[in-house]
């Protein structure tokens, strides 16, 4: 079946929920995208998004015919209030299909949209990922780490001293359950974070940061805490995933 034909089912049978991977940075070539995704984006015109900006900026560098003005864009984001989320699946009621944008990777996984998908799955909505970048688990495939028995923690606390509490909670669950343990900080803390993972793990254990994963600049290390000591690494202001293994 031809793309063109298989969206017309789509729009026309039954609209969709669809995930629609972003970029993980300005750098990475658009070109990445499957050309699936682009002629999902070219099609529909209700979309759901972390934030604005960021997203016309996406339509616009992968559609770039598209035009802007015509875009109904609604925000859906940490701050969107739960009784808000069912209004948001008004489109799809009408027979729209419905595009979610997260500010950067794959909608759903640590990311407000997951709010929607649920609210579409309660009412019967076909709820459609489309291939594309995330993060989290290319940072994962790519430690060398569990694949098999992992677990994504968020962000640890800020506190330093309860950070470091946490840090030894989440090897000794690593070292239990033989588990990757997964988290993430905000960019311009990552030095301290890292500063705090080595100072506080067993030099045995296991450590992988990927920073600015998809971009030129990406920086992937995976070794253990003792050989993490030896290294110096920047990661001030730099999009990063922190994972362990005990």
């Amino acid at each position: 079946m031809s793309l063109s034909k298989s969206m017309t089912a789509s729009e026309h049978n039954q609209p969709c929920l669809y995930l629609i991977p972003t970029l993980l940075g300005d750098d990475t070539q658009a070109q990445s995208i499957p050309p699936y995704n682009l002629h999902i984006i070219e099609a529909i015109w209700h979309f759901c998004v972390e934030n604005e900006k960021s997203a016309r900026r996406f339509i616009k560098s992968v559609a770039p015919k598209k035009k802007q003005a015509d875009l109904k864009i609604e925000i859906l984001n940490k701050n969107t209030p739960p009784q808000e989320i069912p209004s948001l699946l008004s489109p799809l009621r009408e027979g729209h299909s419905v595009g979610i944008l997260s500010e950067a990777g794959m909608p759903g996984i640590a990311d407000p949209g997951a709010m929607l998908v649920q609210a579409a799955h309660r009412e019967g909505i076909r709820v459609v990922p489309l291939v594309g970048p995330s993060s989290i688990f290319l940072a994962l495939a790519s430690s060398g780490f569990n694949g098999q028995s992992f677990s994504f923690h968020g962000y640890l606390p800020i506190d330093k001293r309860e950070r470091r509490v946490a840090i030894k909670q989440v090897e000794q669950e690593s070292l239990r359950k033989k588990s990757a343990e997964i988290f993430i900080e905000t960019p311009y803390r990552n030095n301290q974070m890292l500063e705090d993972l080595i100072s506080t793990l067993n030099p045995n254990t296991q450590l992988c940061v990927a920073c600015d994963i998809t971009l030129p600049s990406e920086l992937i290390f995976s070794a253990s805490i003792k050989k993490w000591r030896q290294k110096k690494a920047d990661l001030h202001k730099r999009p990063a995933i922190f994972i362990i293994q005990a």
